[in-house]
């Protein structure tokens, strides 16, 4: 009977362990030897298939749920490469924004010359300042910052 299995199997296109039998129709199967004789009893329905089996999508709805509450982002759940959870663009475009913006303030407060301005500018463009924290340390040891005028 498990040769008959596999070729009903073969003929519906599922697994031979999906293929049912009818209690009543067995002798009819021992005696089907060709495809044509299995198809004969397929279409009178005493051989069946079982029915899909479905994916269970709980699991997955209660991880997002968790997710949704910022569980299970740490780095043993992260996948793919170092930059993968946030790119080198956006990680330099924030970093680049910082620093402008703290130059210019500098440069809006009058602490700043024109000249060195553009200069620090055009460093931070290139890529010589890590952070907003490295230019103050820069400004410090180069003596950069200019005095306000008091006097006024």
């Amino acid at each position: 009977m498990n040769s008959k299995k596999i070729l009903a199997g073969k003929i519906l296109g599922v697994s031979p362990g999906k293929i049912r039998f009818a209690d009543d129709a067995l002798a009819d199967i021992q005696k089907a030897i060709t495809r044509s004789d299995m198809r004969g009893l397929i279409a009178v329905g005493k051989i069946t298939t079982l029915g899909t089996n479905y994916h269970s999508r709980a699991g997955a709805r209660d991880i997002r749920f968790q997710k949704k509450k910022g569980r299970q982002r740490g780095k043993g759940s992260h996948k793919g490469s170092k930059h993968s959870i946030v790119g080198r663009k956006e990680q330099w475009i924030a970093r680049i924004r910082v620093q402008r913006e703290f130059l210019s303030e500098l440069r809006e407060k009058g602490l700043l010359e024109k000249k060195n301005y553009r200069q620090l500018y055009l460093m931070s463009k290139g890529g010589y300042f890590r952070n907003k924290r490295h230019i103050k340390l820069y400004l410090t040891e180069h003596k950069l910052f200019q005095e306000k005028d008091t006097k006024k």
